[in-house]
């Protein structure tokens, strides 16, 4: 897949209605610093295109990419950030579980974790989530360029074990960074668009 035209398009926050949309959707989840935005960015070749910022949880909205005006690259709020009100997760929690559960476009979810860190509960609960209501999860570990290249193995088999994620399912490292692993990544999203 070749990039030619990104933008964004909608945003909805809590008490938004959800876009009426009839091209498909592609939905990234992921724990609130691991680097999603970034990742966004580096995937559609766009320097701000999504808000980065240093302090975790800045995402609070469902954002929508139209991608080639051929789909969507829908951001989903971060989630697990502890110094966010419990009111504030509760919320944010609520809106991704509607959005989750309601899109008859959404194709697959890719699910972000930190290659670094075996995944959270909430990374574990998120995955199962995506499993038990039948989409497709890839996962991809963030933040390649943190760890040496010989911890690579052994922290996709930890990511993989702790997710008890079976072997079919794709496990792209990445780095926003050095862009590795955005062709395979873009290769993925293409066989789920076709």
């Amino acid at each position: 897949m070749k990039i030619k035209s990104s933008e964004l398009k909608v945003v909805c926050g809590p008490t938004s209605k959800l876009p009426i949309e009839d091209i498909p959707e592609i939905a990234f989840a992921g724990r609130s610093n691991v680097g999603k935005s970034s990742l966004i960015n580096s995937l559609l070749n766009r320097k701000n295109l999504a808000r980065t910022s240093s302090s975790p949880g800045k995402t609070v909205t469902i954002n929508f990419y139209a991608v080639n005006e051929m789909f969507y690259l829908v951001d989903l709020p971060g989630y697990g950030y502890a110094k966010a009100s419990l009111e504030s997760r509760a919320k944010w929690g609520k809106m991704i579980e509607k959005y989750l559960s309601t899109r008859e476009v959404l194709r697959a979810v890719v699910l972000l974790v930190d290659i670094r860190h075996a995944p959270t509960k909430d990374d574990v609960m998120m995955y199962d989530w995506i499993v038990r209501s039948g989409l497709s999860p890839i996962i991809v570990a963030t933040k390649l360029d943190k760890i040496k290249r010989s911890q690579k193995d052994k922290c996709i088999k930890l990511i993989r074990e702790t997710l008890k994620a079976e072997k079919d399912i794709k496990i792209v490292p990445y780095s926003s960074t050095s862009k590795q692993g955005r062709d395979e990544l873009l290769m993925i999203l293409d066989e789920y668009l076709a």
